[in-house]
């Protein structure tokens, strides 16, 4: 698509910020108005439009498909938004550890437990810990402590956690990355520790090694935008 605008511009709207092209407001995806929480977050969307070129990325436009997830995606349906994040729960990846025996399982205790008690600690839950692939579902007071945790969360903040997760494999990491001050490369690198211990003991794959820049690129998006959106 051939850029069909000349200026990008931030207003102050209605029940929030909105990005503007040549003083139209912009739209979501599903054509509702891309009003959102904070000056900040709607200069990172104007951004993402200031740095087309002649012809338009699709691709370059993450905060702008966040911010598009969380309008027409989360506002719409809450209660299914909640629930596809939850389930990240159940196999969360902080949760299932190498042998007792295994040195990886040391790298795995004192990265993952801080992050896990800290989360305990949070929201008044209690996870299960495997040794092994042995499958151990949550407890339902912790599936009901992790959905009030949710639920509390605004739709922008459900729409960057929906990513946060799904990289991480991980909601104990992906509310972590939501808490002021969250340093997404140590946050990232947790949720990823067996990947990069196989890689230290064998050697990087290249195309291993780029998908990995390419999900904490992703996940550094992410954390960027939900801080923004609470700006």
């Amino acid at each position: 698509m051939k850029r069909f605008y000349k200026d990008v511009s931030v207003d102050p709207v209605d029940g929030g910020w909105q990005a503007m092209l040549d003083g139209r407001g912009i739209k979501t995806q599903g054509r509702a108005a891309q009003i959102v929480p904070s000056e900040k977050l709607a200069q990172l969307l104007a951004e993402e439009w200031r740095a087309q070129g002649e012809e338009i990325d699709p691709k370059s436009f993450v905060f702008r498909d966040m911010a598009d997830y969380a309008i027409d995606v989360v506002r719409k349906d809450r209660p299914d938004a909640i629930a596809n994040v939850l389930k990240f729960s159940q196999t969360d990846t902080l949760c299932y550890r190498g042998d007792p025996e295994d040195p990886l399982f040391l790298r795995q205790e004192e990265l993952w437990e801080p992050l896990l008690q800290s989360c305990e600690a949070r929201h008044g839950v209690k996870f299960s810990r495997v040794s092994g692939i042995m499958y151990d579902p949550q407890t339902p007071e912790t599936l009901e402590g992790l959905r009030k945790a949710l639920d509390k969360l605004d739709d922008f903040a459900l729409a960057a956690l929906q990513t946060l997760t799904s990289l991480a494999a991980s909601l104990v990491v992906g509310l972590q990355a939501l808490e002021e001050g969250a340093d997404a490369e140590t946050l990232f690198a947790a949720a990823n520790a067996e990947e990069d211990w196989q890689a230290e003991q064998w050697g990087w794959d290249y195309e291993a090694e780029d998908r990995r820049k390419l999900r904490l690129e992703a996940f550094t998006f992410a954390v960027e935008f939900a801080k923004a959106a609470r700006a």
